[in-house]
C-alpha cells in the first residue's frame, strides 16, 4: 500500500529518511553515551544561534555565559515581533516550516522549524505512536482538533487530513444532533484511533453515557484514544475508559516544540529526550531536582531556523524521582503558570485546583456538561456553564459553601447558564482565566 503520509512529508521537502536514521542512532546510545550526546547537542544549538541569529544574540546581550544554567530563559513574550526578524541566517519563510500557537496561553505567536527538525519530530511521533500499533500511513484517525472556518483554508486542511489518514470532526458544535452525527460517522467508518482535545472527547463520552451507549460497540475497530492539550482529570479518564472501552493515553505537547511527553504502555509519561531537553525551574530560574514542582522549561535540540532554548512553555510540572537524563519521566502536570486566582486575603490558589474543586461539585449533581471560570475581580468569579437544566438556588448555595471552605469566605460567584461555551478560534477550552494580576 502507498505510504501517503511519508510521501506527503517528502514531497514538501522534509527529509524523513535522514531523520529516521538520526533518531535510530540516538535510540541506540547507552546512558553514558546519551549524556555526552545531550551535552554536545545543548551547546551546539546554543552556539549556533548565538553566532547565526542576531535576534537571539541581542537577547543574550552582554550576559556572561559560563554554564548552561546561565543562559536566560525565553518566554512567549519574546516572540511578539515579526517572524523574519527571529529567523537564523540562511533561513526564510520559503525554506522553513511555519505555524502559529493557538493563543490559549494569552501570548500567541508565529514560529518556524527548519525542515530537518520538523522531519525528525514526525519520525519520533511515529515511533512513539507505534507503541499502540498506530501506523500513520495506514491507521485511520478520528481527529478532534480545531479547524479554520474560512472556505479555502478549510479545504486545504481537509486535503492535508486526507493525505495524513485523518477525519476531522467539528468541535465547535456539541449539540445532541451534532453528536448523533458523530456517532453515525463512527458507525460507518473503521477508525483505528482517536486523537484530539481532551474536553471535546470527554463531551462525546458524556453523550454516550447519557444514551447508555459504548463506542467500542459502535466502532469495534478502535484501538486507542490519545488525548492532548487540556488537563485530563482522573474521573474523566475513568469515564472515557468506561464508555470507549479502549486504552486512554495522555499526551503532553507544544506546537512550537514537539510532543513533550507521552504516556507509555506501562502507564508513565515518557518525556521526549530524543529531540528535547526538559528542565524544571523555580521562580528564580534555578534548576530543581527530580521530584520538585516548578516551571517547565524546554530546549529544542535540533531547531536551527528559530531559537527555542530554555523556553518556558507556561506549565507547572514535576519530573519523577526515578528519572535519568536519557529516560526522564513526567510525574505530574499541574497546570498553567498564569492560571492563578489571587484572593482578597492575598492567598493564591492555582486555577486548575480551583477548577477541579468546582468540577467535582458539578459532577456530583450530574447536570452540568461543561463550564469555564473567569475571575473578574479579586473577590468575584463568573462561572459559565452548559447544562440540561438550570442550577437551582439550593445547588448554587451548596457549591458556594464548599468553595468558601476550600478558598475563603466572602467571595462572590455569578452563575450563567449558556447553550454553548465559546472555544475561540483554536477550538481549545480555556478552563480557568483570571483578569486579576498575580503580582
Amino acid at each position: 500500500m502507498l505510504k501517503l503520509f511519508d510521501l506527503s512529508l517528502r514531497l514538501n521537502g522534509f527529509p524523513l529518511g535522514k531523520a529516521k536514521t538520526e533518531l535510530e542512532k540516538t535510540m541506540k546510545l547507552s546512558e553514558k553515551g546519551y549524556a555526552f550526546f545531550l551535552e554536545s547537542k545543548k551547546h551546539e544549538i546554543f552556539d549556533f544561534h548565538l553566532n547565526n541569529n542576531p535576534y537571539y544574540k541581542n537577547l543574550i546581550g552582554d550576559k556572561k555565559i559560563e554554564r548552561w544554567e546561565d543562559i536566560p530563559v525565553m518566554k512567549k513574550i519574546h516572540f511578539q515581533q515579526p517572524l523574519p526578524q527571529r529567523l537564523s541566517k540562511g533561513y526564510n519563510k520559503r525554506n522553513v516550516y511555519i505555524n502559529k500557537t493557538s493563543g490559549s496561553s494569552g501570548d500567541p505567536f508565529v514560529f518556524a522549524k527548519d525542515k530537518f527538525c520538523h522531519a525528525l519530530i514526525w519520525a519520533n511521533i511515529m515511533r512513539r505512536f507505534k507503541w499502540y500499533s498506530i501506523d500513520f500511513n495506514h491507521s485511520l484517525q478520528a481527529r478532534f482538533y480545531g479547524m479554520p472556518l474560512d472556505f479555502i483554508a478549510n479545504k486545504k486542511l481537509r486535503i492535508k487530513d486526507f493525505l495524513s489518514r485523518r477525519y476531522r470532526f467539528n468541535i465547535f458544535d456539541f449539540s445532541d444532533q451534532a453528536m448523533g452525527r458523530m456517532l453515525q460517522k463512527f458507525q460507518n467508518t473503521k477508525f483505528d484511533y482517536i486523537n484530539g482535545y481532551t474536553n471535546s472527547i470527554v463531551l462525546l463520552a458524556k453523550f454516550l453515557k447519557k444514551k447508555q451507549l459504548f463506542l467500542s460497540d459502535i466502532c469495534p475497530s478502535l484501538k486507542v484514544c490519545i488525548v492532548t492539550s487540556e488537563m485530563l482529570f482522573d474521573e474523566d479518564k475513568q469515564l472515557l475508559r468506561e464508555r470507549f472501552n479502549i486504552p486512554i493515553i495522555n499526551e503532553y505537547g507544544s506546537a512550537e516544540l514537539d510532543i513533550i511527553a507521552l504516556e507509555s504502555p506501562d502507564g508513565v509519561w515518557r518525556v521526549n529526550s530524543e529531540t528535547l531537553f526538559v528542565e524544571i525551574l523555580d521562580d528564580n530560574d534555578q534548576v530543581l531536582p527530580y521530584g520538585h514542582e516548578g516551571r517547565i522549561v524546554v530546549t529544542s535540540l535540533y531547531n536551527k531556523a528559530h531559537p527555542m532554548i530554555r523556553y518556558e512553555v507556561g506549565d507547572i510540572g514535576i519530573l519523577d524521582e526515578k528519572s535519568t537524563l536519557q529516560h526522564p519521566i513526567l510525574k505530574q502536570l499541574i497546570g498553567r503558570t498564569n492560571d492563578v486566582a489571587v484572593l482578597p486575603s492575598g492567598k493564591k490558589s492555582p486555577g486548575m485546583t480551583f477548577y477541579s474543586i468546582t468540577k467535582k461539585l458539578f459532577d456530583d449533581q450530574g447536570n452540568v456538561k461543561e463550564f469555564v471560570i473567569l475571575q473578574t475581580q479579586t473577590d468575584t468569579f463568573q462561572i459559565d456553564y452548559v447544562s440540561d437544566k438550570e442550577l437551582s438556588e439550593t445547588e448554587i448555595q451548596q457549591i458556594k459553601k464548599v468553595l468558601d471552605q476550600f478558598l475563603e469566605s466572602g467571595l462572590k460567584y455569578h452563575f450563567n447558564r449558556k447553550t454553548a461555551i465559546d472555544r475561540g478560534k483554536s477550538g481549545k477550552l480555556k478552563q480557568f482565566r483570571s483578569l486579576v494580576p498575580a503580582s
